[in-house]
């Protein structure tokens, strides 16, 4: 396996070796977006409009890419984002990705929809640790969640709230990877050709939502909780549920999922410590814009009241100094760690994170810069 690993050099090989482990089924859930798809992949195509213009003869023998996010040090600008039901492509899930983050030195972001509870999480290293919510109806849950952060040592919490009804998912809706799931024997028979992976998925502890588990009357079983968690989703919700979220946590707070200058200016106003500008890996509203295309003008708006974060589309180091470069303080990744994680488990998050460390050191290098804090929009030059 490492040395399989080990002639993966990019993302884009790491997707390769998961979609060849993984059934069709679950490796799509990872893979696809909603509809057409055309916001997943003007997420990667929004960064061509930027070429990188470097400085040369500067010293560079010496690149540091370490920063600080909210009050945390970080080796790099990336912070892990929260995906959920993270052993569906690999039995170790949360607890692989996790220790691959601490190892890194970077922040690791649980979902509330994880195969891990918070304290398992929690306990798993000493690594900075974030906690994502959504805005449920049940208030009380998410005192518990807060309580349960404090005495767990989350330092911050992240609000996703794009997610007022779920999007259409075709890949998920054809492969019969629905809450409920859907078999068929084409699924059925695409999951017997992946030995391994179902080997370890039958002989490991079943499945659960681990922090809503024992809030279904019916099953502790994960799909059974995810119709719960669904549930639990209010269209209805407005600025003034995350304003109380905010003072009920009374830390550091992001909201993820903004995508325009005036949900950002608003999210200031309510006293949010970031704005994470995402779209939900283009899993909810297809044909918005590419992350990358709203960074710029949301960064301007925000003028440095609130740490601004890209996540969507990142694949590469290039990417991230993009972003950097237009005034982002970190970049979040989902889908780059989860190519890892579905081909190798926790070596594989390892790699994928060891790629893009690498890719961020040496680009620096080749642009002249010797400190993250030294991009700016300098180093840009829009296409044509």
């Amino acid at each position: 396996m490492s040395r399989k690993l080990d002639k993966c050099y990019s993302i884009a090989d790491l997707r390769k070796m998961a979609k060849r482990r993984l059934p069709a089924p679950v490796f799509n859930y990872m893979d696809g977006a909603a509809e057409d798809e055309i916001t997943l992949r003007r997420n990667r195509s929004s960064f061509e409009q930027y070429q990188l213009v470097p400085r040369v003869l500067r010293d560079v023998s010496k690149v540091d890419a370490s920063t600080s996010i909210l009050g945390q040090q970080s080796s790099l600008p990336l912070i892990l984002s929260p995906t959920g039901m993270s052993r569906l492509f690999h039995y170790n899930g949360e607890d692989a990705v996790s220790k691959a983050a601490d190892k890194a030195g970077l922040i690791y972001t649980l979902s509330s929809m994880s195969t891990f509870s918070i304290e398992e999480v929690g306990a798993m290293t000493q690594g900075p640790k974030w906690f994502q919510i959504y805005v449920w109806r049940d208030r009380e849950l998410l005192k518990s969640f807060f309580e349960r952060c404090r005495n767990s040592g989350y330092t911050a919490l992240c609000l996703t709230v794009d997610v007022p009804v779920f999007g259409q998912r075709e890949r998920d809706m054809k492969s019969g990877l629905t809450i409920p799931p859907e078999l068929t024997l084409r699924t059925i028979f695409d999951t017997l050709k992946r030995p391994q992976w179902l080997w370890q998925y039958l002989t490991s502890p079943r499945m659960e939502l681990a922090n809503v588990r024992g809030h279904s009357s019916v099953s502790n079983d994960a799909f059974v909780l995810a119709e719960y968690t669904t549930a639990q989703f209010d269209p209805s919700v407005n600025w003034d549920a995350a304003e109380w979220m905010i003072k009920e946590w009374g830390g550091e707070f992001a909201i993820k999922g903004i995508a325009c200058k005036e949900d950002a200016l608003r999210a200031v106003e309510i006293g949010a410590s970031a704005i994470i500008v995402s779209n939900h890996g283009g899993r909810q509203l297809d044909h918005s814009p590419g992350c990358f295309d709203v960074l710029e003008e949301i960064v301007d708006a925000v003028n440095g009241q609130a740490e601004v974060i890209l996540d969507g589309g990142v694949r590469r180091g290039t990417d991230v100094l993009k972003a950097l470069s237009l005034g982002a303080r970190a970049c979040m990744i989902g889908r780059s760690y989860l190519y890892g994680l579905g081909a190798g488990g926790e070596k594989g998050v390892d790699r994928a994170l060891s790629l893009l460390r690498d890719e961020i050191l040496r680009n620096m290098a080749l642009m002249g810069v010797k400190s993250i804090a030294e991009l700016d929009r300098s180093y840009l030059r829009r296409t044509n």
